[in-house]
């Protein structure tokens, strides 16, 4: 192939951060406001002994009650001193105006040097008033909303006392096997990347010492979203160009959007545990990128590298960790064990600690905490943010936006609004906790409105309700997690006789909350229990039905898509599901919403995703010619393509033009005419994909470079110009250098991955 000039991107250098030696006499910290954080730090870090400053290091979960007395004995009362003594310089888990109030106290009034807390929390969708799961709201493609709830859920947080989030969860998966993909934005690089921005400066705003901010964390670096077999906590094992076009761009995109913190991965990459990646770590992000944020690792991590087989001791883990560039121990206890000791026999060398102590005391400079520690501390405040209605409307919202409506054949959707017998089947139809989803540790348990409820607000039909099956049978020994039903079906005849008496047979059926998340790993994605019974059972006596999915990852629903006239992915959409799923059936609002995740006919094509590799015999060569790249039993093609989503009315694409002017200023533009064709104003997500047709390293059959929201009335049509740059027409080579190639691209724009329009320019 012919190669013009390349166009690199070089990321230069290791970031240097300059400190002062300790002194151990002086008390006071500098409060000159015209001082820069740089040269507070450094001021602050000079008066430091060994030990406070890796107290800043340590990370406590909440251990025990902070308003009753005080641990006298065992680990409780080792932490506690721990904490008297500045030796804890984060907690977790610790939450309320009252009781983040008490530790913060002890931190600030009782310490040698008073410097304060940062308190950490697991704010993933919401607090305690929820917005719809991460990958729900990825499926809105809307960053203002998804920008709006995590500043909703930042402000309802930081009454809360709470500082800084282990959040957004910015790991691209392909793999819906992986419980944790309910946690992310999915399958997508590009879309990943806009979404972990808009989650970044929702969380953080454009100024961190508001009381309403609260420090945001890119999780998890790297590559936690190709664990083997979609096996939490499983090793993963990807190439150099999957890691540098795939996997990294969501972080890199973190970083320069100003996230804070980093939390590294429990997955080993390259036969090294992230938590103890030089690599990653140092060379990578506080290097080729220069992030001065600080890196925390997950729970436990640090130890977990002598399970991992990598560290032969705790002591060798905190050796390994701290080198590698983890600042922050969460949960290891090992740095506040062993690093002092480390230092002093010169296997550590104290510029490592000065490095993690400057970064931590950074961000706690940039939050205010030391210019007020109680300012997140106002139990006015706390009452009136927590629970508003200005949160539960923003939760609606998004709730709206995040469902899609797969399928409608003769237009059974919307619901008519009175004059209909109405059979509502299913036990999540009346659920009141599992719609919250996973990571609600905050949330109350039966605080989300249920669908039952919802439709109920419509009083010109008639609803009568059957639970035709419950899903779960109860909880395990752990309170997060469910027992599924997996045999009892005494219940269906009561489901089967409203559904024979009904106009529109209503059926909710998924997951519940807790079957989706962290170590929730399936390998059945189809409905769980007896649910897929249920539904063949109500079919049989009636075929008018409307399929409701609440569900965490995508499911492998080939048997309803081919016999249910109507299906919703309602994902689980938090305090308001039932309110924002009864309005979209109803049409009060129009879905608009559009899969960031592919769904599978069947879990033995997982991992299958949309910008997949062409291989050397993609397509059937003959008929009877098995020698080409495909299953016996089932079609390469996907259920449901990334970038999916219907609408009450329709749109047309026209037009398609490319205007290539890359030579001249960088770009090369391409617009279409989009006219919405139907009867309602609707919303239409129009997504502009390439495929560079030959280059040195082999791209993808499509990529997702652009896309525009866009809501039009009926007969309106709107011409929609989406740019491709530098950035988005190269790519990372197996160096990690980024690269843009002359050559063939074809141009693919359209409403999903799937329908397009196609074009071609040359570069």
């Amino acid at each position: 192939m012919k190669l013009s000039k390349y166009y690199y991107l070089v990321l230069a250098g290791l970031l240097i951060i300059s400190c002062k030696n300790n002194n151990e006499n002086d008390l006071a910290i500098s409060d000159d406001k015209t001082s820069s954080i740089d040269d507070k730090v450094a001021t602050l870090l000079s008066k430091m002994t060994l030990e406070e400053k890796i107290g800043q290091m340590n990370q406590y979960n909440g251990f025990w009650d902070v308003t009753g007395p005080v641990p006298e004995n065992g680990d409780q009362a080792k932490k506690y001193e721990h904490l008297r003594k500045g030796y804890v310089g984060s907690m977790l888990n610790v939450r309320g105006v009252k009781d983040v109030r008490a530790v913060q106290k002890i931190a600030v009034e009782e310490t040698r040097l008073g410097i304060p807390l940062i308190i950490g929390f697991d704010v993933i969708h919401g607090y305690e008033t929820l917005s719809p799961i991460p990958i729900a709201e990825a499926a809105s493609w809307d960053l203002k909303a998804i920008k709006k709830s995590a500043e909703v859920a930042a402000k309802e947080a930081s009454a809360a006392g709470i500082n800084w989030t282990f959040a957004p969860m910015v790991d691209i998966s392909r793999d819906a096997r992986w419980g944790r993909v309910m946690e992310g934005a999915g399958e997508d690089t590009y879309l990943g990347s806009k979404i972990a921005v808009a989650r970044v400066k929702g969380f953080q705003s454009d100024d961190l010492s508001t009381p309403f901010s609260i420090a945001a964390c890119a999780k998890h670096f790297a590559a936690y979203g190709f664990a083997e077999a979609g096996r939490d906590y499983n090793t993963a094992d990807v190439g150099t160009s999957t890691l540098y076009n795939v996997i990294f761009p969501p972080f890199k995109a973190a970083k320069d959007a100003g996230v804070r913190t980093f939390m590294n991965s429990f997955n080993e990459l390259n036969g090294v545990p992230s938590t103890g990646d030089e690599y990653l770590q140092r060379d990578v992000l506080k290097g080729q990128w220069q992030f001065d944020g600080f890196v925390v690792s997950d729970w436990g991590s640090i130890t977990e590298m002598i399970a991992h087989g990598h560290a032969e001791n705790g002591k060798h883990a905190a050796e390994l960790a701290v080198k590698a560039g983890s600042d922050m121990d969460m949960e290891s206890y090992l740095y506040v064990e062993e690093l002092a000791g480390l230092v002093n026999d010169g296997t550590v060398n104290i510029k490592d600690i000065n490095d993690a102590t400057s970064r931590i005391l950074r961000v706690k400079f940039e939050l205010g905490l030391f210019e007020d520690p109680y300012k997140y501390l106002d139990e006015t405040r706390e009452k009136e943010v927590i629970g508003s209605q200005e949160i539960h409307d923003a939760a609606l919202d998004m709730a709206k936006k995040s469902i899609v409506l797969l399928k409608n054949e003769n237009n059974i959707l919307p619901l008519k609004k009175e004059g209909q017998k109405i059979a509502l089947i299913g036990a999540l139809a009346s659920d009141k906790t599992s719609p919250l989803g996973s990571w609600r540790i905050a949330a109350k348990d039966s605080t989300a409105v249920s669908v039952l409820e919802g439709l109920n607000k419509y009083s010109g039909n008639t609803i009568t309700y059957a639970k035709g099956a419950d899903v779960s049978i109860g909880k395990t020994e752990f309170a997060f997690e469910v027992k599924i039903n997996t045999s009892d079906k005494s219940d269906f005849n009561d489901a089967i006789k409203v559904a024979k008496k009904a106009d529109v047979v209503v059926m909710v059926l998924g997951e519940h909350g807790f079957q989706s998340g962290e170590g929730r790993s399936r390998t059945d994605l189809g409905l769980p229990g007896v649910q897929q019974q249920l539904l063949e059972a109500v079919y049989k006596v009636n075929k008018n039905i409307v399929l409701v999915l609440n569900n965490g990852r995508p499911l492998t629903v080939t048997w309803a898509d081919k016999n249910i006239p109507a299906i919703v992915e309602a994902w689980q959409l938090g305090t308001q599901s039932g309110n924002a799923i009864a309005q979209v059936l109803y049409g009060d609002y129009n879905p608009s919403g559009k899969l960031p995740m592919t769904f599978p006919r069947h879990v033995g094509q997982v991992p299958i995703y949309y910008n997949y590799k062409n291989t050397g015999r993609p397509t059937l060569p003959g008929e009877d010619i098995v020698f080409w790249s495909h299953y016996q039993d089932e079609k390469n093609t996907p259920l449901y393509a990334f970038g999916h989503g219907l609408s009450y009315t329709t749109f047309k694409y026209d037009n398609l033009k490319i205007e290539n002017t890359f030579s001249e200023n960088k770009t090369v533009t391409v617009s279409v005419d989009v006219t919405n064709t139907g009867e309602l104003r609707g919303k239409e997500v129009v997504q502009l994909y390439i495929r560079d047709l030959f280059a040195s390293i082999t791209r993808p059959v499509k990529e997702l470079k652009g896309f525009e929201l866009v809501e039009l009335d009926p007969n309106q049509t709107k011409t929609i110009t989406l740019s491709l740059t530098q950035e988005e027409l190269g790519f990372f080579n197996n160096q990690g250098l980024f690269i843009v190639e002359d050559g063939d691209f074809e141009v693919f724009v359209g409403g999903s991955s799937e329908t397009v329009l196609t074009d071609k320019f040359k570069l």
